[in-house]
């Protein structure tokens, strides 16, 4: 802790709720879908937004794609940092690919400003669906291959099984949450528990470990994306047609193709994205389910076009507690193996 402080959260109090999209991207910068969903959410909930439907899906097709790719950084560091070093090379080359995709649709392949308090960006692009569909249809066979070289692996189980135990009841004492607390048994994921942007319509399971050691740990996460798979199915087989911002033009930015042959539009245009709109006094937190847990967002609006507090509940903050009780009593080669089953990202620590 200390050693990646940028001050994000302070530099959202001297921006409007518009530029502060585009600061928490980078706070957890291997979850930056994540992190603008849930400050869009609270933004969302104080000045009233209704988002709609089709922007919901492509943030729920987007998130899931997010975090693969996120378990796909954690699963082959981990496995470099432990001596499997191929399965880093097979984690890098399905990256790849939906940075592909994040590419395609955003223009970015990291810090994604894409998700806007109202909706999204744009819409799907063409092709963008097929190359989806193409990429979800060869995920699961990608993740039998990462298992046929972990999990039943010898020197694998033996660096991460009983390695990094911690109860139930201490994890949550602790705030812990995410694949870490679920490889412990509790079945706690925000998507289910309190579902946000529709998840409630969609099929899927949670995985759950029963031993909370690191091996566990590596269980669940790789579970877990075979799930993210199915909601992306699911989500593009429902996608709903309609806008993917809301029709409040006050918060929203007019369609691009007014800009040309309005000046009313490009007026509106250029005063939302250089002053930025007011947002009503009050307060609210919005929380989702990242790749390592609860990310939530807390924010205080005065009545004027800047946050007064802007504050994330980045679950790698929290989860970095566990690593002290974990260690206790352990070898300093099992220490690798811990901190790499909580996947901190130091970004999402040091706001």
């Amino acid at each position: 802790i200390g050693y990646l402080h940028t001050g994000i959260e302070k530099q959202c109090e001297n921006k409007t709720y518009w530029q502060s999209v585009t600061l928490v991207t980078r706070m957890d910068y291997l979850s930056t879908f994540f992190n603008i969903h849930a400050y869009s959410m609270a933004v969302e909930r104080l000045a009233g937004i209704d988002v709609p439907p089709r922007a919901e899906y492509l943030r729920i097709i987007l998130s899931e794609l997010n975090r693969i790719t996120s378990h796909l950084v954690w699963l082959g560091t981990s496995g470099l940092e432990l001596g499997a070093m191929t399965v880093f090379f097979y984690c890098i080359r399905e990256r790849e690919k939906a940075l592909d995709l994040f590419e395609m649709i955003s223009g970015e392949r990291m810090n994604h400003r894409f998700f806007w308090p109202g909706g999204c960006a744009e819409d799907m692009p063409e092709g963008f669906e097929a190359a989806v569909r193409l990429f979800i249809d060869r995920m699961p066979e990608r993740i039998d291959e990462y298992e046929g070289m972990l999990t039943s692996n010898p020197i694998w189980i033996e660096r991460n099984r009983g390695v990094g135990v911690m109860s139930a009841d201490d994890l949550i004492n602790l705030g812990v949450t995410g694949p870490v607390l679920r490889a412990a048994g509790v079945d706690l994921d925000r998507r289910k528990r309190s579902p946000y942007s529709g998840y409630e319509h969609f099929d899927f399971q949670v995985p759950l470990g029963v031993a909370g050691d690191s091996y566990d740990r590596y269980l669940v996460r790789i579970a877990e994306m075979r799930e993210s798979v199915r909601i992306i199915g699911q989500a593009l087989d429902g996608l709903p047609e309609g806008p993917v911002i809301t029709q409040d033009r006050k918060y929203a930015l007019p369609p691009r193709g007014e800009l040309a042959t309005s000046m009313e539009s490009l007026i509106h245009h250029f005063k939302l994205v250089t002053e930025g709109y007011k947002v009503p006094a009050g307060e609210a937190y919005a929380t989702g389910e990242s790749p390592r847990g609860e990310l939530g967002c807390y924010v205080v609006a005065d009545g004027g076009p800047k946050p007064m507090r802007v504050h994330m509940r980045d679950p790698s903050f929290v989860n970095l507690q566990a690593t002290r009780p974990m260690a206790k009593d352990r070898y300093l080669a099992d220490l690798i193996a811990i901190i790499g089953s909580l996947d901190g990202v130091m970004g999402g620590v040091d706001r």
